[in-house]
């Protein structure tokens, strides 16, 4: 099985590479790019549908022939919601850097009749999750109910220092809805203050798979099935973007039994 815990390769260009082939999985890929003003990052996203998400920075971006301006405002993942392009399979896109930029590319098979269309800032409402020590602030950038692409899930999450987050323990692993869908998925970590860890447990029942990881700032973790809660330290505020495909774009997970009592 590969390493669930994939360390960035450098500080600037593509920093992070996760393709179906190196996660050893049928789904989700996703790119982490550092780019300085002036650079450009492009591709053909063949029969795989794109979701661009600015992570930090500003960016003028093309997909399918079409100009879509300059996006981005953030300069950091900790300062409100992205802004994001959805690119269909069977396009083009490109990114032209106007600030210093980092770009995440999430991908997944694609399919259907789907435009290229911007997701920007308040397209999905905020959502709050949690009580007590398991808060977090979720972003939703392409949940399940907007139709809006064949395979794909994107969303972001905040969690504040010093809670549990991806908690109670669920997982999606078994394609069998209604109770439970199967999708892989990514994380991409991100740390406030940038020197702080977190935690990621990724587990069966079995534990036939069974790996706790220290993760750090810029890292990807990967979940090809199981449960994968995380937890950050005192002081450190955690951001994570996940990714999620499978045969159905549809969010229907499994909590551990052990733990729903939290839920109550």
């Amino acid at each position: 099985m590969p390493n669930l815990l994939v360390k960035p390769q450098g500080t600037h260009g593509r920093v992070s590479h996760v393709t179906p082939e190196s996660a050893g999985w049928t789904y989700v890929g996703f790119d982490l790019h550092r780019m300085k003003p002036g650079e450009i990052v492009a591709a053909e996203t063949g029969s795989r549908e794109v979701c661009l998400v600015w992570v930090s920075g500003k960016g003028k971006a093309t997909a399918g022939g079409e100009d879509f301006g300059v996006l981005g405002e953030r300069m950091s993942p900790f300062e409100g919601a992205p802004h994001a392009l959805y690119i269909p399979a069977d396009s083009n896109w490109s990114v032209t850097a106007e600030t210093d930029l980092e770009l995440a590319v999430c991908s997944a098979p694609g399919g259907g009749d789907y435009k290229a269309k911007p997701i920007p800032p308040g397209t999905h409402a905020q959502l709050h999750r949690g009580k007590g020590s398991n808060i977090r602030h979720v972003h939703n950038i392409m949940p399940e109910d907007d139709n809006s692409a064949h395979s794909l899930l994107v969303v972001e999450v905040i969690t504040p220092n010093g809670n549990t987050s991806s908690y109670p323990s669920h997982k999606h692993d078994r394609d069998d809805l209604p109770n439970e869908s199967l999708l892989e998925e990514t994380y991409y970590h991100r740390l406030n203050p940038p020197q702080g860890f977190a935690f990621q447990r990724v587990y069966t029942d079995d534990r036939s798979l069974d790996e706790a990881m220290a993760v750090e700032d810029g890292d990807v973790t990967l979940v090809p099935r199981g449960y994968h809660p995380c937890a950050t330290i005192h002081g450190y505020d955690l951001y994570y973007l996940n990714v999620m495909a499978g045969p159905k774009r549809v969010w229907k997970f499994h909590n551990a039994k052990e733990h729903e009592w939290l839920l109550g």
